[in-house]
């Protein structure tokens, strides 16, 4: 149990500039703690950072002799109201001359400038917070104006050096986003693009400075998201990369100097594709020398002498190599769960279908190890999102269950990333409806393929993945023999309005989400028709539902109402509120108890 339960125990590992000091976040029992590994001179022993409340969520060098350590405190507002907070402070190699820092991030490094960089902070003028680029000095904290963006301003570009590109602002009704260059202290909007539709894509500057490389949409057909340039002098767009099948799901980025670099395409595993030469060598040869696993290069020295690696694959956890590009010597640094040995993990496979309208749905299965695949007890696994996707790789979740001896399906329904934007679009104002019916069609394949024993499935899942486990069993009543909701969305209208609460009502999340819920302002009776709350009746399967009290993502309310509403039904409901914990599961004792409790209802209602 312990061994899945463990959050990652190392992430985020990154190089100095300099190439002589690598930094990670590594969690021992509930701390999290920054960690400082000295490379040259070798055998100097690792330096430890703790903090005393909060996560640490990320660690960064800003300079060869500054790192930024970035903390995760939630905070209660007005009653149970939580909001999460960040707070950053530096440290020099040692982990000595530790103070706070007055920013979060970082726009740009400017690492030929020793003593400065360059970060956005909130500048009240004239009643009215706006967007402010500031010279931070790391000597005494001083700052100097560099540009005045406005309140809506939400990006900036920098060129790597300390002078500002451009910026983008966002409006609203109808939510858009404006691209503006800037010259000789003048703002000039050069783009314009709805939000709803993901909005302009603004990845950052070419490797050579002149352009902006955008991810953008084609089209035509196919629909499918790609990588172009756009120059900055003239306006004009060119094509960079693309996939005929797949989007590109993000754009690559030097860590010094914020360039593009290259492109990552998730097929059933990532690939990454750099438009530098000499990096994509180096990525061939490490696809060559890790066969059939997934192998990313996380982070490098300015040099690229010293290069850190990510590989894994279902049966061998994310584990991080440094590479030596001098000697040709690659060392593990860390396995993420590193109790986990081969034999116990499952074997994860594509089982895509048709859909009962004929629409092709990308899905995988993982089998539980030493097992054949026939009449197997099944837990269905639907993704959260719903706009993301799963992907041929290790899943702690998936992989726990496989190890109980569970048959995992994990459906991309309609709805999901990296197929293009029609297969976005066909889940429009579909939650409850088509995307749900494609789990339920890929449930069916399983049982007419013989691998599932139609009495023994239950559906499980995490935030849209709980909606959808209780869609399940609302919509579903016959189809499963136990449901579990964690974190889910129950209420739609709820969900709504917290979104108008917390974002406001002309946000882009106000105007995006009901495309996927469907329109509640020229029907009222939709959203209550999706959701599993108003319907608790229907339910005829036993229900757990787990929901960590400090959620700020999908507010505690949900499960409350959902479990009041099983009981007023007569229903037979779990329910366990975690204190102290966000929608993210963020620790080893949250973890433990989520699987263990898993693990006890599915052996009660389907075996193991």
């Amino acid at each position: 149990m312990q061994a899945f339960a463990v959050p990652k125990n190392l992430t985020e590992p990154v190089l100095s500039p300099d190439g002589k000091h690598l930094a990670t976040v590594e969690v021992h029992g509930d701390k999290s703690i920054a960690v400082i590994h000295t490379l040259d001179p070798a055998g100097t022993p690792a330096i430890g950072i703790p903090v005393d409340t909060g996560f640490i969520v990320g660690v960064r060098w800003i300079k060869n002799d500054r790192l930024m350590v970035t903390v995760n405190v939630n905070r209660r507002y007005m009653g149970d109201d939580v909001k999460p907070w960040f707070r950053s402070f530096l440290v020099d190699p040692t982990g000595n001359n530790r103070h706070q820092f007055g920013v979060s991030s970082i726009d740009d490094l400017a690492l030929d400038d020793p003593d400065h960089v360059y970060a956005t902070n909130g500048d009240r003028h004239q009643d009215e917070w706006r967007s402010t680029m500031f010279r931070v000095s790391l000597k005494d904290d001083t700052t100097e104006q560099i540009a005045v963006g406005g309140h809506q301003t939400k990006k900036w570009i920098m060129d790597g050096h300390g002078k500002v590109i451009a910026r983008l602002d966002w409006s609203t009704n109808p939510p858009a986003e404006q691209l503006l260059v800037y010259n000789n202290g003048d703002w000039k909007e050069v783009q314009s693009s709805s939000t709803v539709d993901n909005g302009l894509g603004l990845a950052g500057l070419s490797r050579d400075g002149k352009s902006f490389v955008q991810r953008t949409r084609s089209t035509t057909d196919p629909d499918l998201a790609r990588l172009v340039t756009r120059d900055i002098a003239s306006g004009k767009e060119a094509p960079l990369f693309s996939d005929p099948k797949y989007d590109v799901d993000a754009a690559l980025v030097d860590p010094w100097d914020g360039r593009v670099l290259g492109a990552a395409v998730v097929a059933d595993q990532q690939t990454d594709h750099y438009f530098d030469e000499d990096m994509q060598a180096l990525q061939r040869g490490l696809v060559a020398a890790f066969p059939g696993k997934a192998v990313h290069a996380v982070s490098w020295d300015m040099a690229k002498r010293k290069v850190v690696l990510l590989v894994e694959s279902p049966k061998f956890p994310p584990t991080y190599f440094l590479l030596d590009r001098v000697t040709h010597s690659a060392s593990p640094i860390a396995a993420t769960y590193d109790a986990l040995e081969e034999n116990q993990l499952g074997e994860m496979k594509p089982y895509p279908y048709k859909a009962r309208d004929g629409l092709d749905i990308p899905a995988y299965v993982t089998l539980p190890p030493g097992k054949a695949a026939k009449n197997l007890p099944v837990v269905v696994l639907p993704h959260g999102g719903p706009r993301t996707r799963d992907l041929i790789g290790f899943d702690w979740m998936a992989q726990f269950l496989a190890n109980r001896g569970y048959a995992v399906l994990q459906p991309n329904f309609r709805g999901s990333s990296g197929y293009g934007k029609k297969f976005i679009k066909a889940g429009y104002g579909e939650w409850g409806g088509k995307m749900q019916d494609d789990v339920t069609d890929g449930v069916k394949k399983l049982i007419a393929d013989g691998i599932a024993d139609p009495k023994r499935i239950c559906i499980v899942g995490w935030s849209y993945g709980g909606y959808a486990a209780l869609a399940g069993a609302t919509f579903t009543p016959d189809l499963y023999a136990c449901a579990v909701g964690g974190a889910g969305v129950y209420d739609l209208n709820k969900l709504r309005k917290t979104l108008v609460k917390d974002t406001g009502r002309e946000s882009t999340a106000v105007a995006s989400w009901p495309l996927f819920m469907g329109d509640p302002d020229n029907d009222g009776d939709i959203l209550r028709a999706k959701s599993p709350v108003f319907h608790a009746d229907q339910i005829k399967i036993p229900v757990l539902l787990v929901h960590g009290k400090d959620d700020y993502t999908v507010r505690i309310d949900q499960t409350q109402a959902m479990d009041a509403a099983l009981r007023k039904a007569g229903k037979k409901v779990t329910t366990i509120i975690i204190p102290d914990e966000s929608h993210y599961l963020q620790k080893m004792e949250t973890r433990s108890l989520w699987l263990t409790e898993l693990e006890k209802f599915l052996k009660e209602n389907i075996g193991n």
